[in-house]
């Protein structure tokens, strides 16, 4: 017999990267929801992805303990601490083949700060937005499921391949570890996320808005597992109910092949156009020079050797413990890029060439 999970109800949410492309998603749907939402945002940040949006803003830094005192003092909320969560989506996602020293201090230190701070208020809940990479990767062919997070050294951040793999992976192990010590927490682990209300530029915004707009000329063989931002939205709110503290769920969809995502691209755009597939070994070989020309145009980059390691890996990932537990149910990918087309033209952001068709 499975185990009942009895359902938390939270008086108010506290979502870190607000205005992010996971963090507004999220906040809309907790504010839809009738939740009383408080939200981070960085000193400075244009805060146009949560215009309208009857959300309280508070700036700091997870980088700076000090500047998180905002988010945290509900002094004048009447909301108790055991009754306020925290939804931590604040992150670096970086697909560079470069170390940079800023994405461990966000994604690593930034969440011990977090963790810090939780357990120093007596917070009810913490959410935490691992990565499915932070689970180390097995050979092609096996689905990749949760790690148990009680084995010993694991999510060492030894296991995986990758600046961004590695800090997810110690940034898991320090929410985790900080359970046996009064934390509620829940780890969810989202795959590649897409989908519309990215008011930023994200990887995978990007190479829609280069296909859309004639730029993308050519792909590599490989997929990966790309999951509707709001499917991982409405699944972190299902882990603040319904989640097991100290278990860790994958906020999957389905492994794509990239040469689908394509089709399905052009049947949306109405493009007719015919893209090269590039040869493996030779993406691999220009990879540094497209880092570097992404670079000049300060543009996300589409193809580096990370990206396309991770293009070659094992990406078969099983939400069935999210389904079961969370009733988690991720929509269809074409329903996905639909959407995200039809935002992205609404935005103004696709201006696609004369003749494109």
């Amino acid at each position: 017999m499975m185990e009942r999970t009895t359902e938390k109800r939270f008086g108010l949410y506290l979502v870190t990267g607000a205005l992010g492309h996971l963090g507004n998603t999220l906040v809309r749907q907790l504010i839809d929801r009738g939740a009383r939402v408080r939200g981070l945002v960085l000193p400075g940040d244009d805060s146009s992805a949560l215009e309208n949006v009857p959300v309280e803003l508070v700036q700091g830094d997870i980088r700076d303990p000090a500047s998180l005192d905002a988010l945290f003092d509900m002094s004048d909320t009447g909301v108790s601490p055991d009754r306020t969560v925290v939804m931590h989506t604040a992150g670096i996602v970086s697909i560079a083949s470069k170390f940079q020293q800023k994405v461990v201090d966000v994604n690593v230190q930034g969440t011990r700060n977090i963790v810090d701070a939780c357990l120093r208020t007596g917070i009810g809940r913490l959410v935490y937005t691992s990565s499915v990479h932070a689970i180390p990767e097995l050979t092609k062919g096996k689905t990749i499921v949760e790690l148990d997070g009680k084995i010993e050294g694991s999510f060492s951040g030894r296991e995986v391949i990758g600046l961004y793999a590695k800090t997810k992976a110690m940034a898991t192990r320090i929410v985790l570890d900080a359970v046996p010590h009064g934390l509620d927490a829940v780890v969810v682990h989202p795959s590649g996320i897409v989908g519309p209300g990215d008011y930023g530029n994200a990887h995978m915004t990007q190479m829609v808005l280069d296909y859309m707009q004639g730029r993308l000329t050519a792909y590599v063989r490989g997929g990966y597992d790309f999951v509707d931002v709001r499917d991982v939205a409405a699944g972190m709110i299902s882990a603040a109910e319904k989640g097991k503290s100290g278990e860790a769920y994958i906020l999957s969809n389905r492994y794509v092949d990239l040469g689908e995502l394509m089709k399905l691209l052009r049947g949306i755009s109405g493009h007719r156009r015919v893209l090269t597939l590039l040869p493996m070994a030779l993406a691999r070989l220009t990879a540094p020079l497209a880092e570097l020309w992404y670079k000049l145009l300060k543009q996300p980059p589409l193809f580096t050797r990370y990206s396309l390691y991770t293009l070659d890996s094992n990406a078969q990932f099983s939400h069935e413990k999210a389904t079961a537990e969370l009733g988690y149910h991720p929509r269809p990918l074409d329903e996905t890029l639909e959407d995200m087309v039809a935002w992205l033209r609404a935005q103004g952001r696709i201006r696609e060439p004369a003749g494109a068709s």
